[in-house]
């Protein structure tokens, strides 16, 4: 949920982006031949009609570590591979960030493994450890199946976990992707927002992100761990524009999880959600949700 101190403050220079070519994999399926595990739909009804099929999910991954602390890059990929999704959105990811992940670029060999396109979001890019090595990053990623026309790095209202006085203030890391799918630029965006008890920072970052989102037009999707649950009020806002893909079911924490802090959300009237659902997995501290969409055009 949260992301472990660092001793060292963070330049001010942080906004980039990283887009990794990788292999481009065949067309996913329709989505007619997707089916949750049980084989059933999530909380949320199927819509008809006709569009362009698309299986997204969200998924912390914990800085490539599973519920009993240990890094397997190995065991995540395999989770991710079963989850057959053509989007997916990633939070707490590490590139050279430290021992805890090896020090590895674990968005750019996710994307390999899966064949999948990549665009890394860093919230956090602080000068290397050694004089010509790579940055230490951290943020969030999106692996995507289909060709990414675009990718930028906003910036939302954060209060640094690496500033040991930190105050409310603009950052990146919230990252944003047009995917072309058949024909169709789809906006797809990944957020990791605060974790702290005091929502102050979370209705700053919903705002943010409304605004942000409002300057796009077409379909749009939101991927990320909130660190609220569905009925908090500071998330009641976006509402007003999105769709939460309810998979009715939690996913935190990822053994017998109480709370759903993770969503999938989607553009009304632009996007039905035909199904959702939670996988079982301890991979990670926290589950992923998958949802199974109709784009419209």
């Amino acid at each position: 949920m949260s992301l472990r101190r660092r001793s060292f403050r963070v330049p001010q220079l942080l906004l980039a982006a990283s887009l990794l070519g990788a292999l481009l994999a065949p067309p996913a399926a329709a989505a007619s031949a997707h089916r949750s595990p049980s084989g059933e739909p999530g909380g949320t009804g199927g819509t008809g009609g006709r569009g362009l099929p698309l299986r997204v999910a969200t998924y912390n991954i914990h800085a490539g570590a599973g519920l009993d602390g240990v890094f397997d890059l190995d065991r995540q990929t395999n989770e991710l591979r079963l989850l057959d999704a053509d989007v997916i959105g990633l939070q707490e990811v590490d590139r050279h960030w430290g021992s805890r992940s090896e020090w590895r670029d674990l968005a750019g060999e996710l994307a390999r493994r899966l064949r999948m396109h990549v665009s890394f979001a860093p919230i956090y890019s602080l000068d290397p450890a050694e004089p010509g090595g790579p940055r230490a990053e951290y943020g969030v990623a999106v692996l995507s199946r289909h060709r990414t026309v675009s990718a930028e790095n906003h910036e939302i209202t954060r209060l640094s976990t690496q500033d040991p006085n930190p105050a409310p203030a603009p950052a990146p890391g919230f990252g944003e992707v047009v995917v072309r799918v058949r024909g169709l630029p789809v906006h797809v965006y990944v957020t990791h927002l605060d974790y702290r008890p005091d929502p102050a920072v979370r209705v700053a970052q919903v705002a943010d992100t409304r605004r942000i989102m409002a300057e796009d037009r077409g379909p749009q999707i939101l991927l990320g761990d909130f660190n609220a649950e569905p009925a908090a009020p500071e998330l009641t806002p976006l509402w007003g524009e999105l769709t939460d893909a309810d998979p009715g079911a939690p996913t935190f924490p990822a053994l017998d999880p109480v709370k759903r802090i993770d969503f999938v959300a989607v553009s009304k009237n632009r996007i039905g959600v035909r199904r959702a659902w939670v996988p079982e997995s301890v991979a990670s501290d926290h589950r992923a949700v998958v949802a199974d969409l109709l784009l419209r055009k």
